[in-house]
């Protein structure tokens, strides 16, 4: 287990995995709720994060991208730490375009020629993953792969998969001491 992931680890548990009785965003219920933000928007985790979803994809052979984004605000803070760790642009998903200015779904700098990487802090169904994916294949954007930091529910990999795009969770819920869908 590399350093960056172990590190992971310790701060989901340290600071963003709660007990108790949850409403997930899914619909379902749980005994634990995982607020990746705790994690995210903390600036000395962002080398921590950077590095480990660069590990998670050398190990697994992604080939390169240009760019590094997903549904604005969970991917946000991932993005930002890839694009950082690997010297390339990051961008957000819109959850509706913009009513005013340039107006689309897009903000930061991604064009349909781009090849990219789709991230999140943390999936269960993957409904907002699905939702950035649709929105980037309408911009024209290859998806080279997706990632997040934690997979929670253990079904993306598989609705991904018929969808051409493979799927490299960080971690997986038992890594931090559940069962999937738990």
């Amino acid at each position: 287990m590399s350093d960056a992931r172990q590190r992971l680890i310790e701060a989901f548990r340290e600071y963003g995995i709660r007990e108790g009785e949850f409403q997930l965003s899914s619909g379902g219920t749980s005994k634990w709720y995982l607020d990746g933000r705790q994690v995210t928007f903390r600036g000395a985790l962002q080398p921590v994060i950077g590095q480990a979803v660069v590990d998670t994809l050398e190990r697994e052979g992604v080939g390169a991208f240009d760019a590094v984004g997903g549904m604005t605000l969970g991917a946000d803070p991932v993005a930002i730490a890839v694009a950082t760790a690997m010297g390339i642009r990051a961008f957000s998903v819109r959850k509706e375009p913009k009513g005013h200015g340039v107006g689309g779904r897009f903000a930061g700098p991604v064009t349909g020629d781009d090849r990219v990487l789709v991230v999140e802090d943390t999936v269960t169904t993957g409904s907002a993953f699905l939702s950035a994916v649709d929105a980037i294949n309408e911009l024209g954007c290859e998806i080279v792969a997706a990632c997040c930091l934690l997979d929670r529910g253990g079904v993306v990999a598989d609705k991904l998969a018929a969808l051409g795009i493979p799927f490299y969770p960080v971690l997986g819920a038992p890594d931090v001491g559940y069962a999937f869908g738990s």
